[in-house]
């Protein structure tokens, strides 16, 4: 029944002149289009096609310079690091360096305090001794006065000065015990 009502449609009827107006029609629609569309078409066609392959070299243009350009950030900062852990390394024996000075210099100076404070002893106890040695000299003096009831002249003062300064040198020349 379907070939049937296929044969009985005007659609599908052949009609020999509608078959030849639709083939004139399809071929001038055809020729205008060819000479003004198809041309116009293609070179857009063209022109996008060039674009989207141009886009693609820049892409990929920009993604190798992406590529370099991380690579060298890796560089630069394992160079950095480097430099870092080198400044560092540097900046520890100075700072040993230093701190090994501070603490010689400190010795230094606690030693050179040291012997000031000593050669200081020595010369108080040199003029305490100088000073008890007069001191004694006078009081031998006015013992002798009391004693004997004379007063002694300047030559008989200057005897157990000289006296004492001749016990003096031999106690220095002796070795100390």
């Amino acid at each position: 029944m379907t070939t049937l009502l296929a044969a009985e449609s005007p659609l599908t009827k052949i009609v020999p002149g509608l078959m030849i107006w639709t083939l004139i029609f399809f071929g001038v629609t055809f020729y205008v289009l060819k000479r003004a569309a198809f041309g116009r078409i293609q070179k857009v066609i063209d022109e996008r096609r060039e674009k989207i392959r141009r886009s693609i070299e820049e892409a990929e243009k920009a993604r190798n310079e992406a590529r370099r350009l991380l690579e060298e950030h890796r560089t630069l900062i394992g160079q950095a690091r480097g430099q870092a852990e080198q400044i560092l390394a540097e900046a520890r024996k100075v700072a040993e360096s230093m701190a090994r000075r501070v603490k010689e210099e400190t010795e230094a100076d606690r030693q050179r305090r040291l012997e000031e404070t000593k050669r200081q002893i020595e010369a108080e106890t040199q003029r305490a001794l100088e000073q008890i040695r007069t001191e004694v000299a006078e009081l031998t003096l006015i013992a002798t006065t009391k004693v004997t009831g004379k007063v002694l002249e300047d030559a008989d003062h200057k005897r157990p000065q000289v006296r004492a300064g001749a016990l003096r040198r031999r106690e220095g020349a002796r070795p100390a015990a």
